[in-house]
């Protein structure tokens, strides 16, 4: 082997490394500086200026099913006020509130900061071209520190996978956290509360999973989206678990195909797909 040929053979194989890197879920791993909470706590975390964003930027009647984010659009003084809005939860003493205030505080924390860090880079094709954080042969944004809670500095995935997944455990957060992709669940039109959290998780979960880029039957093959392969743990850790979980929410013919899936002995293996263009008109 030539010495050039044995660089591109090294090349070829770092990339690989970092390709499948790039696809690695990071594992839920508990902060166990963020189980602090109090229970009798009464505060309500003001998510007005996130619902007024929404309000005028998020387009949720696209005819493809998928929520858009008219990020082109955003004035200056829109972009102040929602970079004002992500100030004012790094100033929240989170650790002192309710659980239920908790879960929408991340929520929606997560969710602000990934349009934040969209804007901050647009015009962009994907959050995954924004290199800001990972090895060199992987960049990308999602362990990029953009907020500091309570004095700790935080990147997207500790949010996501040190805190709301290992204390919540839900499996219905992965339809709430968005990533700026059309893959991705839509973005809620309204901010979470912790009056209305459960209830957008349900109505979050049915829309994805009835949706083509969610799950779909083909030729008696599942092909579902690649939520369900990189988080497969949180499912039960078993294409059974999570088929009975999308039989949860599946409407016909939906239902009765995940069923005959379900119930052949000789089924194909699934099918993952994910499309990470940006969520935009």
């Amino acid at each position: 082997m030539t010495r050039i040929a044995a660089v591109l053979s090294l090349v070829t194989i770092f990339w690989l490394l970092s390709g499948t890197a790039a696809w690695s879920a990071p594992q839920a791993e508990l902060w166990p500086r963020w189980e602090a909470h109090d229970p009798a706590d009464i505060t309500r975390v003001d998510h007005s200026r996130w619902g007024a964003f929404l309000d005028r930027y998020l387009l949720p009647d696209h005819p493809s099913g998928v929520s858009r984010v008219a990020y082109g659009r955003v004035t200056r003084g829109d972009r102040m006020s929602l970079q004002r809005y992500i100030a004012d939860l790094e100033a929240v003493r989170v650790s002192g509130l309710n659980r239920d205030e908790q879960m929408a505080y991340w929520l929606n924390l997560y969710n602000a900061v990934t349009v934040e860090l969209i804007l901050d880079h647009y015009p962009v094709d994907s959050i995954r071209d924004i290199g800001i954080s990972g090895t060199a042969f992987n960049r990308q944004p999602w362990d990029a520190k953009l907020v500091t809670v309570e004095g700790e500095e935080m990147s997207l995935n500790d949010i996501e996978h040190r805190v709301i997944r290992p204390i919540w455990q839900d499996e219905r957060i992965h339809y709430a956290v968005n990533c700026a992709s059309i893959g991705c669940p839509n973005l809620q039109p309204v901010p979470f509360t912790a009056e209305n959290y459960r209830e957008l998780l349900e109505l979050a979960a049915a829309e994805y999973i009835n949706h083509p880029r969610g799950a779909r039957i083909e030729g008696g093959r599942l092909h579902m989206s690649s939520i369900f392969e990189w988080y497969q743990v949180d499912y039960g850790d078993s294409i059974e678990g999570v088929v009975a979980h999308m039989l949860q929410y599946a409407e016909q013919p939906l239902a009765a195909g995940l069923r005959r899936y379900a119930d052949n002995r000789y089924r194909p293996r699934p099918r993952h797909d994910y499309d990470w263009a940006l969520n935009e008109p």
